[in-house]
């Protein structure tokens, strides 16, 4: 996998790339991860940046790093930025479900003024699009709509391992997150993704991701296959 430069130092994105295969389970908990080299050799960095990265993980709590052991997950949940309570991902890693993410698509969208979209961003935003597979299965269809300036050379060396990560990157910061809830079907090429039949009607998550000032900077629509697995909420 690439870092880039461009994006920040090396060893804070390797961090990212790293807790997250933590988080959602690639790493598992009371497992040593990759090894120095080899985790080197796939991101083609340094022995340092490497130990940065690790060193930073230890600090935070979610590693443990022995002479002769090896570096081990000692814990697969952090403090989330949206709430008090665990993520909802991390309670299925928790309770041994296999949680991957992965993006199928980015580009910058014109809008029509009669969207809702429209009355949000203006002309222009950056759409993302990701899925979240549950067991290897595809399980959440997300996709994000972003309020980014960003050059045609710029999405085109875009990676994102992290999406938050990605918006930090970008001087986006998220203060505030109003979620709504309803039952809706999914629009055929999700539900397509999702192995869906036509018309099915499963969960839908609405969010308004907003800076301090109230302004909405990202708005999302995730579609969950309720018929899979549940959405669970846990309050601490």
């Amino acid at each position: 996998m690439n870092v880039n430069r461009k994006k920040g130092p090396l060893y804070l994105q390797i961090k990212e790339i790293l807790k997250d295969r933590i988080l959602h389970g690639v790493y598992a908990i009371n497992k040593n991860i990759p090894s120095e080299p080899q985790l080197e050799k796939e991101f083609n960095v340094s022995k340092i940046t490497v130990r940065n990265a690790i060193k930073e993980l230890v600090q935070e709590g979610f590693l443990e790093k022995k002479s002769g052991k090896g570096t081990k997950v000692i814990a697969n949940v952090s403090n989330a930025i949206l709430s008090k309570g665990k993520r909802f991902t991390e309670i299925l890693v928790e309770e041994g479900h296999n949680i991957t993410k992965e993006i199928v698509g980015i580009k910058k969208i014109t809008l029509s003024p009669e969207t809702r979209l429209y009355s949000l961003f203006g002309e222009h935003c950056l759409q993302i699009d990701r899925i979240y597979r549950l067991d290897h299965e595809p399980y959440i269809y997300f996709t994000h709509y972003i309020l980014l300036e960003i050059t045609d050379e710029e999405l085109k060396d875009t990676q994102i391992n992290s999406l938050y990560r990605f918006l930090e990157i970008n001087n986006i910061r998220l203060e505030t997150f109003r979620d709504e809830f309803t039952v809706s079907s999914a629009p055929k090429h999700i539900s397509e993704t999702l192995k869906l039949e036509e018309n099915t009607v499963i969960l839908k998550r609405i969010r308004h991701s907003c800076d301090e000032e109230g302004n909405v900077l990202e708005y999302s629509e995730g579609y969950y296959n309720t018929i899979k697995q549940n959405y669970i909420v846990t309050y601490e």
